[in-house]
Formats: structure tokens, sequence, C-alpha cells
């Protein structure tokens, strides 16, 4: 769900990226319903479901610069709980960099699937 549409996002233009950016929005703002206002989905601790989405955030810039879309703006629950997340030691040392995966691996595969 959430890489099926934030694949569209990165490698198209024009409108099938618009609704590429429609669909990763509405797929984040369902994730948000989903939390509510707990810390962490489905129990009050870190649990399988954080760990599984958890692994998106670091792409989060890359999605942000190519798809043209604010996260924070348009699902602020998520950005506090990938915070949250990304307090626990063991999230924090294995997710790369936001900004490194943009550099070092979004562009290169936006220039592979979009023409300019």
């Amino acid at each position: 769900m959430v890489f099926g549409a934030a694949k569209k996002l990165c490698s198209t233009k024009g409108e099938e990226q618009e609704a590429g950016k429609k669909e990763f929005l509405e797929t984040l703002k369902t994730l948000e319903v989903e939390l509510g206002d707990k810390p962490y989905f489905g129990v009050d601790t870190f649990w399988y479901v954080d760990l599984s989405f958890i692994t998106f955030y670091c792409w989060f810039h890359a999605y942000e610069v190519l798809g043209n879309i604010n996260i924070e703006a348009e699902c602020p629950k998520i950005i506090v709980w990938a915070k949250r997340c990304m307090q626990k030691e063991a999230v924090a040392v294995t997710l790369p960099d936001q900004k490194k995966v943009y550099e070092e691996h979004a562009a290169r595969l936006r220039k592979m699937f979009v023409s300019e």
C-alpha cells in the first residue's frame, strides 16, 4: 500500500504523479486515523506494525522533494509518531538519514524511471 503509492509518487510525472501523490497522502491519512491518539499502532508500546512502517520514514524527505509534498503539513500525527519511534535507540541506529537516502538513492532512481 505505502510502497506502491510512493513508487508512483517518485517514478512518474504529470497527471500520473499527481495521482500517485493523492494515493500516497490518502494512504498516510488512513494510517493516521488508525494511529489515532495512541503513541504507537495498536498498543501503547512499540510493536510489529510500528517496526514495519517506520522503515518508510527514512524515505520521507525523498518523497517530499520528488513529489513536491509536505508530509508534516498533511499528516502531522504520522510525523510525531515517527519522531517518537526514532527516539528508540534500535530504530535510530538502524535507519539511514533521510537526506542521505535522497542523495544516494532517490535522485538516481527518479532519473532511471522518469525522462525529463
